[in-house]
């Protein structure tokens, strides 16, 4: 092993960085552990296991149009969908605007208001509405969503603890539109997620369905019988979809990890996403970037060319990786004539994305062995992954797969089988929309 490997991995190592240092099977149980908690109702947990109401369906509706309104990010869209005979999803009709209180800040009958402006025009195609509401929301038993808050970029306080399909139709009711036998689902994207999981073109008999989602954020949906849900006391026999809200799981493997949550918002809150996630990969890279320079790792010219870039994004560090000869990539050329440099910071981001994946195998094993399903090899349990970071960032599929196979299928014989659905959520939404 060279002088430069050797000191790498020492660096790694005495950072709590290095993915050996995660022990798997302490992790498993934990998450284990907290989403028992989160479905006993314990607030102290940090999994808060949210229920949605929405059972799994058993068969797609054929020929029936149902109306799909998606509101995520800064994008609300609109469209009408239908499923034909082989189950095959057709997108009709569909307009994108922008979210009301993007640009600045609107009443509550302003934002409901824009939405009414962007269904007036299907309104009269179905009387199912499938709505994707990708904002945090408590899911009523009539599968309504109220709002809790909304992210940094929409500005609507009014909103706040007001059902948002309720009031969709009340406004189209002032209009003089008759909702009487109107009847809306929502849900968020990571439930539309495992839903669309159902519209998989696949031979395959999946045991049970899993929405996962690494993108800028993350999160996971699996099926849990009603009678596991102590906070609901349901004795029903039958299942529901509950929303983990994962990227919150309270896990901190090193100070150096500790030192990174301080430097965000809200630091005792969304560890897993803050170590795994697009928004924080890449500068949780740059403090590791930055603690190899302090520990003389990497050079001092590097320090010098580095320090112009003033850190990087999850794109940049996936770069690197991806082709570590192109000269055009930032981090390329802060290596340039320095073969220990440019080795040295090919392992630090291989590992930041290694542990990254690892973590994620964690997160995605413990919520398989809570749902019972996947015993079959036969009948395997269906992941339908969702997010630019997870296909787009380089190895962290790759070595989430190695993981997943290492310890959820050859130590707990459980079998899965990753799908990638085009549209999730708006297919997902359509799904329960027609379910109603």
């Amino acid at each position: 092993m060279s002088d430069i490997v050797q000191m790498t991995s020492d660096f790694l190592s005495r950072r709590g960085i290095d993915p050996d240092a995660v022990d798997m099977h302490e992790l498993i149980n934990t998450f284990l552990s907290e989403m028992e908690r989160g479905l006993a109702g314990d607030e102290n947990g940090s999994l808060k296991m949210i229920p949605t109401y929405m059972e799994i369906v058993e068969t797609l509706p054929k020929g029936e149009p149902v109306i799909v309104l998606d509101a995520g990010g800064t994008n609300f869209r609109t469209c009408l969908v239908t499923f034909d005979e082989e189950g095959v999803a057709h997108i009709e009709d569909f307009k994108k605007v922008s979210m009301p209180g993007v640009k600045e800040e609107v009443s509550a009958q302003q934002f409901f208001s824009t939405f009414a402006d962007n269904v007036e025009r299907l309104i009269d195609k179905s009387d199912k509405i499938g709505f994707c509401f990708s904002y945090a929301a408590s899911i009523t038993r009539d599968h309504d969503g109220i709002p809790l808050v909304f992210s940094k970029e929409i500005k609507a306080p009014e909103v706040i603890g007001k059902p948002v399909g309720a009031s969709l139709l009340a406004d189209l009711s002032r209009r003089g539109y008759d909702v009487s036998r109107k009847k809306i689902a929502v849900l968020n994207d990571t439930v539309a997620t495992l839903l669309a999981g159902q519209a998989a073109p696949s031979s395959t008999a999946f045991s049970g369905y899993i929405g996962f989602i690494l993108g800028t954020g993350t999160n996971t949906a699996y099926v849990e019988h009603n009678s596991a849900i102590e906070k609901l006391a349901l004795a029903d026999g039958k299942s529901q979809i509950i929303n983990i809200e994962s990227g919150n799981f309270d896990f901190c493997p090193s100070e150096l990890d500790r030192q990174f949550f301080d430097s965000t918002k809200q630091p005792q809150q969304y560890h897993l996403e803050k170590m795994i996630s697009g928004a924080y990969l890449g500068p949780l890279s740059s403090l590791v970037i930055s603690k190899a320079i302090e520990d003389g790792v990497l050079s001092k010219t590097f320090a010098q060319r580095y320090a112009q870039l003033g850190g990087v994004n999850t794109t940049v560090m996936s770069n690197y990786l991806e082709m570590p000869y192109n000269k055009e990539y930032a981090l390329v050329a802060c290596c340039d004539g320095n073969t220990d440099d440019a080795i040295a910071l090919w392992m630090i981001i291989d590992a930041v994305i290694a542990r990254a994946a690892k973590l994620t195998a964690a997160n995605l094993a413990a919520t398989v062995i809570k749902s019972g399903a996947g015993t079959d090899p036969r009948h395997p349990v269906c992941i339908n992954a969702d997010g630019t970071t997870f296909y787009k960032t380089e190895y962290l599929k790759k070595y989430t797969e190695y993981y997943l196979h290492t310890y959820l299928q050859l130590e707990h014989k459980r079998y899965y089988q990753f799908v990638r659905i085009e549209d999730s959520p708006t297919i997902g939404a359509a799904i329960a929309g027609l379910s109603l």
